[in-house]
């Protein structure tokens, strides 16, 4: 954050110069720009977590904002891959989703269960994996849905189960306002090429520390970190969310959930519609705060009010997680708040050492110097921003972008 670049709300900033030029709102209005107005394919790739969990984050937005604007959005989540026999990350959250919203979700699995390479394709495989295809195709030309999600079609192409020109030429003739997200590793060139947004989530894995290095890592499994200047951060703790709140339905237990947002005082915020969306069906599980102010914070440029927002924040989050009442606490823009030097590290530290073992704690928002906590993270993903659309002038939509 050393730069002039580095403005810790970028997003925002965006949404601002662009909002004059909207001609509505919400995921199912067009803006005057025609390839705008076509829809946008969101690629999320990579070895690393986080890109279901994105793609997640974004329905549950379009959801808040279809909602907030009193129009139908209609989301499909098919995922390839994925059939019976095995229980995967994201399932829960797409229980609460479902459970939520039941009139605004359809979901459709294909595949068998178990991992398998190219050298061990079978008949069944093809044949899944042509029955999803099918589905797909019907779903983007019939127009009823507002997102299409594509799960894992990137390895299913890359396994050769699909014709990569065909999947690219339909999803090349998307009906207008329609948004398309793809996910998993190992995305296709060809795919790619035609994607207006590619973000890779680029896995680190935590580093060995020794009984005489500086923390013990053994209590700190469930510690979450989202970073980088690729797209998914907070999409990414949205789906965490919805997972904590599946969990708790499966399993009839209360599954609460903090979400503490720094540096984001005022409104217009990228992920203000999926909260309100989670308040409105699940008030009594969701808790949300923000602080800050209206207003990028710059280095070397903080204000008294900066240190003590940010402070504010932090004493309700440290009791918040002592206290286990919580089964997921969402820190977004923790990292760019320390990294701009309003909240020491140590604190961060102890706390998070002495978490509740069945507390999970989501952490995101990009930063230049990794504080020292990066270590005691069981998931560290970087987002990693190899294409955006708004690099190219298209104005950015409200539900989607920002």
């Amino acid at each position: 954050m050393a730069s002039n670049q580095d403005g810790v709300k970028l997003q925002k900033k965006q949404s601002t110069l662009s909002k004059a030029k909207f001609t509505g709102i919400g995921i199912t209005t067009a803006s005057d720009s025609e390839e705008r107005s076509l829809g946008q394919l969101h690629i999320y790739d990579g070895e690393g977590k986080g890109k279901s969990q994105a793609a997640l984050g974004v329905v549950l937005r379009t959801i808040g904002l279809g909602i907030c604007e009193t129009k139908q959005t209609r989301v499909l989540l098919l995922r390839f891959l994925k059939g019976p026999g095995r229980s995967y990350d994201e399932d829960a959250a797409i229980d609460a989703l479902q459970q939520g919203f039941p009139h605004l979700i359809d979901q459709v699995r294909t595949g068998r269960g178990e991992f398998f390479t190219s050298e061990e394709v079978t008949k069944f495989d093809l044949q899944e994996a042509q029955r999803g295809w099918d589905i797909a195709k019907g779903a983007i030309a019939s127009a009823l849905y507002s997102v299409v999600v594509l799960d894992e079609l990137n390895p299913v192409l890359d396994l050769g189960l699909l014709k990569v020109a065909e999947v690219v030429k339909t999803l090349l003739a998307r009906p207008q306002g329609m948004e398309i997200i793809v996910t998993g590793r190992a995305a296709p060139r060809d795919l790619i090429d035609v994607a207006q947004l590619h973000s890779e989530m680029r896995a680190h894995r935590r580093p060995k520390v020794h009984e005489t290095g500086p923390y013990l890592v053994s209590n700190t499994d469930g510690i979450e970190i989202y970073t980088g200047e690729g797209k998914g951060k907070s999409t990414s703790a949205l789906g965490k969310a919805l997972q904590a709140i599946g969990r708790g339905i499966s399993q009839d237990k209360s599954h609460r959930v903090l979400i503490l947002q720094w540096l984001k005082g005022g409104s217009g915020y990228t992920e203000d519609a999926a909260i309100a969306a989670l308040r409105e069906s699940y008030p009594h599980l969701v808790d949300h705060l923000r602080s800050g102010r209206d207003a990028i914070v710059w280095r070397g440029q903080q204000e008294p009010i900066d240190y003590v927002e940010a402070e504010r924040a932090w004493e309700i989050a440290r009791a918040a997680i002592a206290s286990g009442l919580y089964k997921t606490v969402i820190l977004d823009e923790l990292n760019p708040t320390v990294d701009l030097e309003l909240l020491p590290v140590e604190p961060i530290v102890q706390t998070l050492l002495r978490k509740p073992l069945e507390t999970e704690v989501i952490i995101t928002g990009r930063c230049k110097n990794h504080p020292a906590y990066f270590d005691l993270a069981s998931v560290h993903s970087e987002m990693v921003c190899h294409k955006h659309y708004a690099e190219k002038g298209i104005d950015l939509k409200r539900g989607v972008d920002y």
